[in-house]
């Protein structure tokens, strides 16, 4: 897949790598913030594409859970005011913007961040993209519940090009 050339800021590019068909292992932790170590593995496939000329990307997701399929999505885009990308993740099952997450990449990075809620208690939730390549990339969720002294990673997904 060829890169679009669509005169933006280094930043406004990070997210170019996604671009494209991605088959995707999933691993989620069963119980989050409950000290599970138990986590449930299953397949899905992504396809990503850029939106508003480069300065944002959609994604398209399938979850093959083993209780049953579902779609989501993502929405990024990129703040030229503060050079920061925010992701808002969508779920099929329940269709709703969910809280954005907030942040940048560095040094090959992406790290992004919400104060959000889980089960009525307030969390900070973090997602980390990483290990970025042309035919490979990692996501990681995590929560804390002490404002990111400590970490749980409950969701893990390894994307591979198709």
């Amino acid at each position: 897949m060829s890169t679009i050339n669509f005169n933006r800021p280094q930043g406004a590019a990070d997210f170019d790598f996604l671009w494209g068909d991605w088959r995707v292992f999933h691993r989620r932790l069963n119980k989050r913030l409950a000290g599970s170590d138990e986590w449930t593995e299953f397949p899905g496939t992504m396809a990503a594409r850029p939106i508003l000329a480069g300065f944002g990307n959609f994604d398209e997701n399938v979850l093959e859970l083993p209780e049953g399929t579902y779609e989501a999505s993502t929405l990024r885009f990129y703040d030229l005011k503060t050079s920061n990308w925010n992701l808002v993740w969508i779920d099929g099952r329940n269709p709703a913007l969910e809280v954005p997450v907030v942040g940048r990449f560095n040094e090959g990075v992406g790290t992004f961040f919400a104060k959000d809620d889980f089960e009525g208690r307030p969390i900070l939730v973090r997602f980390r993209w990483s290990d970025i390549e042309k035919n490979r990339a990692r996501w990681e969720q995590a929560f804390s519940e002490n404002d990111g002294v400590d970490w749980e990673i409950n969701w893990i997904m390894q994307f591979e090009r198709l």
